[in-house]
């Protein structure tokens, strides 16, 4: 099994919820886990948690990134940054993937910067798996890029299409573009010349995908510029939120109610299960010549040993080298 490389110190419950993911990962999948921050912090932290046979090496990283700081300038000003010595730890063969929770900005830049983009990339996507009606569908990009050409979109369509074979196992992933209609017409500029490029495409393209067809199942991978991604993917988390606390409400408020709570827990906890980011804990940025994840801020142990498995998945699935097979077809 590959050795992945972990920001330690990223996250909003970093380095506790960190590195009991880790360690949970490593005992579970018989992998090694290099664990990056201050050395000392983290040989406290993983003395608090029954270690067992999970193999942890400690890189020593004395900075740490936080989520308020400009992350071009903070990586300058701090090269002993966690973030940049987990990338440093991919560069070198060190370690196959990296995985971070900290500042999303951080970790994309450390990334482009330690491993470079494949050749045919211009821009990095970060793909978020989003649950529907009928399994997972991939959404890229999902906050990479504010502003983005059709030549990107369509490069996003090809990763995408790429990385959807490997986590869905979907041989030719259908692919759509998120717009404000399903016409070939709709949509800004950008949205327009990009139907136009993707409908020429080798790619199995569906058309315009609208909004409320986002969770529909619909299409295996979604295509939107970073800025209308990470709208759409808040959205979807502050919805699931809202749902269940709305749901809890109005089962708890009555004894009946709360009869039927109880007989309704279980596919309650299913729905949870479906819905909860942390099944797959870590979204990969891809395009760049290297395999880093980026991880939610608020993950849990198990969202992070999720990420560390998805990772070492990744790793062993080969996928920066089936992206680079599908920039070359796109070029092709």
């Amino acid at each position: 099994m590959p050795v992945i490389a972990v920001d330690a110190m990223g996250g909003d419950r970093a380095p506790a919820a960190v590195v009991e993911g880790a360690l949970l990962a490593a005992r579970e999948l018989h992998l090694t886990v290099a664990l990056v921050g201050p050395s000392q912090v983290l040989h406290d932290e993983i003395a608090r948690h029954e270690r067992g046979d999970a193999v942890i090496d400690i890189v020593e990283a004395p900075d740490v990134i936080g989520i308020d700081e400009s992350p071009l300038a903070a990586l300058r000003r701090k090269p002993g940054a966690s973030i940049r010595v987990a990338a440093g730890l991919v560069s070198s063969g060190r370690a196959a993937a990296m995985f971070s929770a900290g500042h999303s900005g951080a970790t994309m830049l450390a990334a482009h910067g330690a491993f470079g983009m494949l050749p045919g990339a211009e821009r990095p996507a970060l793909a978020v798996t989003v649950p529907t009606q009928h399994g997972v569908a991939v959404l890229l990009d999902a906050g990479a890029n504010v502003e983005c050409r059709p030549d990107h979109l369509v490069q996003f369509a090809y990763l995408g299409a790429a990385y959807a074979q490997v986590i869905l196992d979907v041989p030719r992933p259908r692919v759509g573009l998120l717009s404000i209609g399903e016409e070939p017409g709709k949509g800004t500029d950008l949205i327009r010349v990009t139907h136009q490029r993707l409908a020429g495409a080798s790619l199995n393209f569906i058309g315009n995908l609208e909004a409320r067809d986002l969770f529909s199942g619909r299409a295996d991978v979604i295509v939107c510029d970073g800025f209308t991604g990470n709208i759409a993917l808040k959205v979807g988390e502050g919805l699931v939120d809202a749902l269940e606390e709305m749901l809890r409400e109005e089962l708890g408020s009555a004894l009946v109610s709360q009869i039927g709570a109880l007989l309704t827990r279980r596919a309650f906890a299913r729905l949870r299960q479906r819905v909860d980011y942390a099944e797959y804990g870590a979204a990969p940025l891809l395009g760049v010549h290297g395999l880093a994840l980026v991880g939610h801020g608020r993950s849990s142990p198990r969202a992070v040993a999720s990420g560390v498995a998805l990772a070492a998945r990744l790793a062993d699935a080969e996928l920066v080298t089936r992206l680079s097979g599908a920039l070359t077809a796109a070029h092709a």
